[in-house]
């Protein structure tokens, strides 16, 4: 998949020991994902509040770090379609 300069896309540049995010990922799409994974962390974070379920916590945890990488990485990918845009 090759940097389109026309829409804001993903750096690729958040990484985790086993995992990274992918370059030139559309927005759109980053934002579907997104939304699905913080669905996912607040149902396991109600599990853990209700049920007192630690794996449920450690679960949700564990994503949450990954929701925060995906934003961390759209706003790597906004700001370099920003300068590509102003210069």
């Amino acid at each position: 998949m090759s940097y389109d300069r026309k829409a804001p896309s993903t750096a690729g540049v958040e990484t985790f020991d086993l995992f990274r995010m992918q370059p030139d990922v559309p927005f759109d799409r980053a934002f579907e994902e997104l939304s699905v994974l913080l669905g996912c962390i607040r149902h396991l974070t109600v599990e853990a509040e209700m049920e007192n379920d630690r794996i449920a916590g450690s679960a949700a945890r564990i994503l949450s770090t990954f929701a925060k990488a995906i934003i961390n990485d759209m706003e790597t990918g906004m700001n370099r379609f920003r300068n590509s845009v102003d210069s």
